[in-house]
């Protein structure tokens, strides 16, 4: 049996991956946690053999996280498992020593077979994340696209995730996309700079 111990900040979806993984032949969740912090405090006492760690969340970051347990738990396998694809993460992520890094739009029975492979050592990228690494580095980020520069209104205008995605007939994953987007083209720390830069650039 593969000890298996999920982390993120969203309740729904850290229990629906628990539940479904429970399921699956081979794996017993040893535990769950909703930010890194938790995840650092209690992971060594639930020994698993892979970590499913969300990057973005709260307080303590994925890759902060992945970093703290490594250190305590060498032996662990962490495997990112987010709805990020932005090659920064990728890389943070890489070198703090996750073992693979892929989208949450797996079906169960892929997500169960990653589990396995990692246990395994294996090293695994999204197909999408994989294609950009090996077509090499990109150009500098340019502008805004307009999608973007309409989220980023959002944003400013203090609208949530769910409210940008139902206005601008998104999903909430692809909304984060942009968001994450957003940030790391313009040099910003979090929604409340994008807000402020908005107002200051005149987009409201």
């Amino acid at each position: 049996m593969v000890r298996v111990f999920v982390v993120d900040d969203q309740d729904l979806v850290r229990e629906g991956i628990a539940a479904l993984l429970g399921l699956q032949d081979g794996i017993e969740v040893a535990g769950t946690a909703g930010d890194g912090a938790e995840a650092v405090a209690n992971a060594p006492d639930a020994r698993p053999d892979v970590v499913l760690m969300d990057v973005r969340m709260p307080g303590m970051d994925g890759v902060a996280a992945t970093e703290a347990l490594r250190r305590r738990l060498p032996g662990v396998k962490v495997l990112m498992l987010t709805t990020f694809d932005d090659d920064e993460y990728v890389t943070r992520a890489l070198r703090a020593g996750a073992t693979g890094y892929l989208l949450k739009n797996l079906p169960a029975a892929d997500l169960a077979r990653a589990v396995h492979l990692a246990h395994a050592g294996v090293a695994q990228l999204d197909a999408s994340v994989a294609a950009r690494i090996a077509a090499g580095p990109t150009a500098a980020p340019g502008p805004l696209t307009p999608r973007e520069t309409e989220v980023l209104r959002q944003i400013a205008a203090g609208a949530s995730n769910r409210e940008i995605a139902a206005r601008l007939y998104l999903s909430e994953g692809t909304v984060k996309n942009h968001i994450s987007r957003i940030l790391a083209r313009l040099g910003l720390r979090d929604r409340t700079q994008a807000a402020l830069y908005a107002r200051d650039s005149g987009l409201l």
